[in-house]
């Protein structure tokens, strides 16, 4: 399984971009930096993209990828949870802010497909073997679980507050991506807003060690990219991956991990 992060930030900026994740080049987890990531070409083989929730970081390529679908006949499938589901054809894909692409050629061979997804009900997506589990965030939101045919497995949270520990007994990867948008200074403010830091992270990974005997590779994700604040969870994050002895990454544009 190759995973590639293609954007890895909550802004946007000349050097980072909104959350996606591209695995095997052709599943996509979250659509925030997917399409401005990405040549024509590449866009053309990603078969499925899976949104852990409706924030604009999260869903704002989505408009340009179904542009392109829609200008060569194609068409986008995108797997959601319901609450997800409604928020972006209501507001986004609505003739208002955007085309209505769930219509468009025509309703029976749309640009825009969803497909609802429901938490701790695995389905088959593209050949992976997908399970969402419930986050702690301020809209509803799933993680997922993505295991590949030949048993190789990565985990991304999306956008989550503490509460990850909750799922452990249901995933066993190779490979987290994890929020951690703030450094310690934000400990009290980021559970409010659904988000992680470097101290909130070690007791999640603690009791993720606790029930499986084992932490993987960490890649940790969603950074607010303040200079000050992204050298801070730098340091905060290498403190706690040495006391957890773990190997714990910062991730970034063009990030490649092979698991």
């Amino acid at each position: 399984m190759k995973v590639k992060i293609l954007g890895a930030h909550a802004f946007e900026s000349d050097r980072t971009r909104f959350m996606s994740i591209l695995v095997d080049e052709v599943l996509a987890l979250d659509a925030g930096g997917l399409s401005c990531s990405l040549p024509l070409a590449a866009q053309e083989k990603i078969e499925a993209v899976l949104l852990t929730h409706s924030h604009a970081d999260h869903i704002m390529g989505l408009v340009s990828l179904c542009m392109h679908a829609y200008a060569i006949g194609a068409t986008v499938e995108v797997y959601a949870i319901k609450g997800t589901v409604d928020a972006v054809t209501t507001h986004v894909f609505n003739d208002t802010i955007y085309a209505d692409f769930t219509r468009m050629p025509s309703s029976t061979k749309p640009t825009l497909r969803f497909h609802l997804v429901e938490a701790y009900k695995p389905q088959t997506i593209g050949g992976y073997n997908v399970l969402a589990f419930p986050v702690y965030h301020t809209v509803p939101a799933v993680g997922y679980q993505v295991t590949s045919h030949d048993g190789k497995r990565v985990l991304y949270s999306g956008d989550t507050g503490p509460g990850l520990h909750s799922c452990w007994e249901y995933v066993r990867p190779d490979l987290l991506i994890l929020d951690c948008a703030g450094s310690n200074r934000w400990n009290t403010q980021a559970p409010k807003v659904g988000h992680m830091t470097p101290g909130l992270l070690k007791p999640e990974l603690v009791e993720f060690r606790q029930q499986k005997g084992y932490i993987p590779l960490v890649v940790v994700v969603h950074m607010v990219p303040l200079s000050s604040d992204e050298k801070d969870i730098e340091e905060e994050v290498g403190e706690v991956a040495k006391e957890l002895d773990a190997k714990i990454d910062l991730g970034y544009e063009g990030m490649e991990i092979e698991i």
